[in-house]
């Protein structure tokens, strides 16, 4: 989902970024707020005084939703789950965590941490709209602003639709009736596209209304939330499948190696075309060099094929990614998405044990789920 996303910084130890939609959107907060919304509720302003409060405004706003997403990473390191980055974007910020919390407890108070926050920020808005009045205009209207918004932001994530944060509280009760996260995520997950179908239905029903604008967002909004609740389901019923198994299980142990002085014309000739093999463990003398695959050949120049050697192009032994053969598949899928990976070299010390390639991942589930185990 963020995969055209740029680092602007770091807090706590986490990753803060922002994804490209997100600029757009922080142009129609702007606008929106300095065209429309400042002028005809403070009128009598100076052009740039709506636009510098407009601008102001929005960058609050985000800093807001920034706030909302900390908290939840806040209580989830504490619970002892990662939080790999947070992401701002044009539905507002998604903490990215590396894996479901561990208890039905630590879901409850991880998802309501964030509505919290929200309301705690519209408690201080209000307070200080309330006592601006006086003296300053500017920041009575923006304060003004930021309390509704943060006070619909705390209301709108507590919506029982999962993967809002009232769906995770949903799940989290459940989950702590029933001990068993599947079975609740699975019925979070049909109440979240029941919301979501909700949204959907009531944005039709605008545009029929002649209202396009917020026709149109609103069941953009619920289809992303359905999308969002499936999504979930089916990771964590990944997980569940995965979980448990290791390395050992699905890895390679045939590995065709190659030495490291072999050039790729032969390579491509005698090894890649016979046996349709797109990576290869670069080894000789039972030392491993590296690894070399088909996406670092694809980039060398046919015409330099038969002056280029394996050792010039594979990946050097410092820099390969290797799991070892007790190394759980739930883990071992985790990290190739992240790291954006298609194999892991199977290392227990220096001892090459085999490889475990994305194909091997996918046909253990394919199987499993064949077998419904």
């Amino acid at each position: 989902m963020f995969g055209n996303s740029v680092r602007i910084g770091r807090i706590l130890g986490i990753d803060i970024r922002v994804d490209y939609s997100w600029f757009i959107v922080f142009v129609l907060v702007t606008w929106s707020l300095a065209g429309q919304y400042f002028p005809s509720t403070y009128p009598g302003w100076s052009s740039t005084a709506y636009w510098v409060v407009g601008a102001l405004t929005a960058v609050l706003f985000f800093l807001s939703v920034l706030a909302h997403e900390l908290a939840h990473s806040v209580v989830s390191q504490a619970s002892g789950v990662p939080v790999k980055d947070i992401t701002l974007f044009i539905f507002g910020g998604a903490a990215r965590i590396s894996d479901e919390p561990q208890t039905a407890g630590g879901e409850f108070w991880m998802a309501l941490v964030g509505p919290l926050t929200s309301l705690a920020i519209a408690a201080v808005s209000g307070v200080v709209w309330w006592v601006s009045h006086a003296f300053s205009p500017y920041l009575h209207a923006l304060a003004g602003w930021l309390g509704v918004i943060n006070l619909s932001l705390a209301l709108f994530n507590l919506i029982p639709g999962f993967p809002l944060d009232g769906g995770r509280i949903f799940r989290a009760l459940v989950w702590a009736l029933t001990g068993n996260l599947r079975q609740a995520t699975r019925i979070a997950t049909n109440l979240g596209r029941l919301v979501a179908y909700g949204f959907i239905l009531f944005g039709v029903l605008q545009l029929f209304s002649g209202n396009w604008v917020n026709g149109l967002w609103i069941a953009f909004i619920g289809w992303f939330l359905d999308n969002a609740a499936t999504a979930s389901y089916r990771r964590v019923a990944l997980r569940e499948m995965l979980a448990g198994h290791t390395a050992r299980e699905v890895m390679t142990t045939e590995c065709q190696w190659v030495p490291p002085n072999l050039t790729l014309d032969t390579l491509i000739e005698q090894v890649i075309l016979p046996t349709g093999r797109r990576c290869f463990p670069v080894q000789e003398g039972g030392r491993l060099y590296g690894l070399l695959t088909l996406h670092r050949i694809s980039q060398v120049p046919r015409q330099a094929w038969k002056d280029t050697r394996v050792e010039d192009v594979m990946i050097p032994r410092a820099e390969l990614k290797t799991v070892r053969p007790d190394d759980e598949l739930d883990v071992i899928l985790d990290r190739m998405t992240t790291e954006d990976v298609n194999q892991f070299l199977v290392l227990d010390a220096d001892e090459l044990l085999g490889m475990v390639a994305r194909d091997n991942l996918l046909n253990f589930i394919r199987i499993r789920s064949e077998l419904d185990l």
